[in-house]
């Protein structure tokens, strides 16, 4: 499979892995663009000055292996670059990491080294699953520093809607052990020092969530059949004086700022950096578009610039 990808792609699923395949960007351009027709897909385009590698074995569960696509700068350097792990939306069971490709690609023309992710989804596996995945992600990434020219105390997270849900999870929860799991590479750590959430919901029971469904089966349970596990999943409820800065990225549909809001209060009472964009009438998905495309780039390694000298 070449570097260069045309979408939609499809995820080859393993043999006796169950995949829901319904989400796809050309699926959701057909919706989005009936109400806004001036949308245009952000179609993957390899920048010069980068170099790629794909489906990478970061983590494996016994016969069962996850992959990853790396981009990184070509040139080398003695410090390393920052880099961003990358984690795709679907609802905690759809989606794959071809979708994250173009995002990932212009990161890495930007000085990123951008590692987008499989993980385990809810047909296959239940929460905390595809935490620990995107954990154990983390852990490789660390592991591989030397080979990808990674600074490996400049780690980021980035997902989107689900896997912007995940992406504050995983750094609302720097060294918590429950959430290591065990995919590899454990003398490595899985802290990272930014999160960038792009549409990821941070409360599953709020008064601002309309979680219902897909929460459900990724959570193994209704709320009222598990709520101890919806709290838990929560990444509000998990952040506190050592939460690293954050970015929210949002649409213009409320539902998707669950628990932002509040987030906001506590990383403000402890003095922790963030950022908040709403892009106005905009729909869910609106990363994988123009005209939002490229200005969710701009903002995320605009924050990235903003907190180096600290943090990232």
């Amino acid at each position: 499979m070449s570097c260069i990808l045309l979408l939609p792609v499809l995820a080859i699923a393993q043999q006796g892995v169950p995949r829901d395949t319904s989400f796809t960007v050309y699926g959701t351009y057909v919706k989005e663009s009936k109400a806004r027709p001036y949308i245009r897909i952000a179609q993957p385009a390899m920048p010069k000055g980068v170099k790629c590698k794909e489906n990478l074995i970061y983590c494996s569960y016994g016969t069962r292996n996850l992959t990853a696509d790396i981009f990184y700068p070509a040139k080398k350097s003695k410090k390393g670059y920052p880099a961003v792990v990358m984690i795709f939306g679907g609802g905690w069971r759809s989606g794959d990491k071809s979708q994250n490709v173009p995002m990932a690609q212009q990161l890495a023309a930007k000085g990123y080294v951008a590692l987008t992710i499989d993980y385990r989804l809810s047909p296959e596996a239940k929460y905390p699953a595809a935490v620990q995945d995107v954990k154990a992600a983390v852990r490789w990434l660390r592991a591989n520093a030397k080979q990808y020219r990674v600074d490996k105390s400049k780690i980021a997270t980035l997902g989107m809607s689900a896997g912007g849900q995940l992406a504050a999870l995983v750094g609302t929860t720097n060294g918590v052990e429950k959430f290591e799991g065990n995919g590899g590479n454990q003398e490595e750590s899985s802290d990272v020092q930014a999160i960038v959430n792009i549409d990821g919901t941070l409360a599953f029971h709020h008064p601002e969530s309309v979680e219902g469904k897909a929460a459900s089966e990724f959570l193994g349970g209704t709320y009222q059949e598990k709520p101890e596990i919806w709290e838990d999943a929560a990444p509000l409820n998990h952040t506190g004086q050592h939460t690293p800065p954050v970015i929210f990225i949002n649409s213009s549909i409320p539902r998707f700022h669950a628990g932002r809001d509040d987030m906001i209060k506590i990383l403000d009472k402890h003095g922790i950096f963030h950022e908040e964009h709403t892009h106005p009438d905009t729909p869910h998905p609106f990363w994988f578009f123009h005209p939002w495309f490229e200005p969710t780039v701009n903002y995320t390694v605009q924050f990235l610039k903003n907190i180096s000298s600290s943090n990232l």
